[in-house]
């Protein structure tokens, strides 16, 4: 996959983004291959690289390489110390928070057990870990891009975002980002877990190099993240992808939004719970590792159609490369999954039969806030094409 650039004056913001992006899906670069790759010029990507070393985003302090005429070289390299994101996850159980760098390693993190997080204490949990963090990890704090948060979702829908399992109960009239950002002075930008998820995937997992995909989030609920042409999706009011409340089975399983036969009361954390007899106000993803086997495969037997459903429909709708599937479950349930999903229904992407329609992606609890975490650094950094029409 390239990314190209525009050598018009006016678009020099998006330009700089375009190199940076190069960079990061490389891992190195010299001036030549980021001309080769962006199609900007040699001499705009010279100004920008330089420019770029002089804010101290990019680093040269790679071996110069030696090969072919004229002077060796110098790789161009992300400055990881450059610019840093905090993430954090609050889900019903859990309040996780993440401090990562411009090349996603974790300088800080932070896991509480909660039991159906209220508004106040939840926010000043979040604040006392938010202080303890300042006081104990040694950066410059002045490059701190913002707070990115996830939550389950939907937000704002009347008779869904307020009742059943899978939503925070009492949150509905919080402001998390105006509280934050008044308490921090960071930008904060909350989203879904499966749209943080998506963008996590996109910055450090199988998706650096797609442009077009939808990421299946499995957590308490079922969301998808969607990724088109280079950029998010999240909708009108955030709750793109909310494909949980889909109906794959007319007159099924009874859903808190009351309809019936919704897609996450076969596939999600809560409905495997409740198919391997576990609690689902009590149990974490890791305790379904301990269930019989054979209860589990029972209920994953129960879950493939709808899955196989919801897959067909996301192809047939976004065209996408491939379908990711990750989340909260642990990593081998998930492949046991992946590996159960064959044949796929046919669909329009049924005329590629060499390419993976779908793909594993990162699993485990850390990956929401590790998605929440790469919510400022894709803000300021991935290409805007918008720009180019200003």
């Amino acid at each position: 996959m390239t990314t190209s650039g525009t050598n018009l004056e006016h678009a020099r913001a998006h330009n700089r983004r375009v190199v940076i992006e190069a960079i990061r899906l490389n891992g190195e670069l010299t001036r030549a291959e980021l001309a080769r790759l962006t199609s900007l010029t040699p001499q705009t990507v010279s100004n920008i690289a330089s420019e770029l070393e002089l804010a101290g985003i990019l680093s040269s302090h790679l071996p110069r390489r030696v090969g072919g005429r004229g002077q060796p070289a110098t790789p161009l390299t992300l400055n990881p110390d450059s610019a840093y994101s905090i993430g954090i996850h609050l889900d019903h159980q859990s309040l996780l928070v993440v401090l990562v760098d411009l090349t996603g390693n974790v300088r800080f993190r932070r896991l509480l057990l909660v039991q159906k997080p209220q508004p106040e204490p939840t926010l000043q949990a979040i604040l006392q870990i938010l202080q303890e963090m300042r006081q104990d990890i040694k950066i410059n704090w002045h490059k701190m891009l913002g707070i990115g948060i996830v939550m389950p979702g939907p937000f704002g829908v009347e008779g869904i975002s307020s009742l059943g399992p899978t939503t925070l109960h009492g949150w509905d009239n919080i402001d998390v980002e105006a509280r934050l950002n008044a308490a921090t002075g960071w930008p904060v930008r909350l989203e879904n877990d499966a749209t943080v998820a998506a963008i996590g995937e996109r910055f450090h997992g199988v998706a650096k190099q797609l442009n077009s995909f939808v990421y299946l989030y499995i957590g308490t609920g079922l969301g998808a993240g969607i990724f088109t042409d280079g950029r998010i999706y999240t909708g009108h009011a955030h709750n793109a992808g909310e494909i949980g409340h889909m109906v794959v089975q007319p007159g099924g399983r009874a859903c808190y939004c009351g309809n019936h036969g919704c897609l996450e009361r076969y596939l999600s954390l809560q409905a495997a719970y409740e198919g391997c007899g576990l609690d689902p106000y009590a149990a974490m993803p890791e305790d379904l590792l301990d269930v019989d086997e054979a209860l589990f495969d029972q209920w994953l037997d129960s879950a493939i159609q709808p899955a196989c459903q919801a897959i067909n429909i996301m192809e047939c709708v976004f065209d996408a490369q491939t379908v990711i599937i990750g989340g909260m479950m642990p990593q081998p349930l998930v492949e046991k999954l992946i590996k159960k999903l064959t044949p796929l229904y046919r669909s329009v992407r049924s005329r590629y039969p060499n390419t993976m329609r779908v793909r594993m992606g990162m699993t485990g609890i850390d990956t929401p806030a590790l998605g929440a975490a790469a919510l400022p650094i894709f803000d300021e950094f991935n290409p805007q094409y918008e720009v180019l029409l200003k």
